[in-house]
């Protein structure tokens, strides 16, 4: 697999990822798809992407996983370097699919999670960590109606 592959598989990953983004900042226009597209089939088809660049390229990759050292030379191979760029874009689209759909669940609007699956999409956990705090905010002060409660 030449660079020129490996240039076309990193702009089509995130073509693919940018529209599960869109996907999941346009949910409440239809919610089903949007986490269709964002919790399985975009993540489905990078992780296929993910896997054939690991089977293709963990050999060839110097490095591993015991020291910071390590991990630096492993994704200095272009592929192995890709692959870990897919697994981002997989499972942080993942967790932004999480974040609506709780959001949903919890009767937090729309328009409030937006800040948190932009953060979600460009940091990550610190997107997952505003989620989490707007989330909290949510069920404390404005508790979700119980089912058998009494008034």
């Amino acid at each position: 697999m030449s660079d020129l592959w490996l240039d076309r598989v990193f702009s089509l990953a995130g073509l693919m990822a940018m529209a599960g983004w869109l996907a999941l900042i346009f949910a409440p226009l239809r919610p089903r798809l949007a986490q269709a597209v964002a919790t399985f089939v975009v993540p489905a088809v990078i992780g296929h992407a993910y896997a054939v660049l690991i089977a293709r390229y963990w050999g060839e990759a110097p490095g591993g996983f015991g020291s910071l050292d390590e991990v630096g030379a492993l994704f200095s191979h272009r592929g192995v370097l890709l692959a870990g760029w897919l697994h981002y874009l997989a499972f942080d689209l993942f967790v932004g699919a999480w974040e609506v759909r709780e959001a949903r669940r919890v009767a937090l609007p729309h328009w409030l999670i937006l800040p948190a699956l932009a953060l979600t999409f460009l940091f990550g956990p610190i997107g997952l960590l505003v989620f989490l705090a707007l989330r909290a905010a949510r069920l404390r002060y404005a508790p979700l109606h119980t089912q058998g409660a009494t008034a």
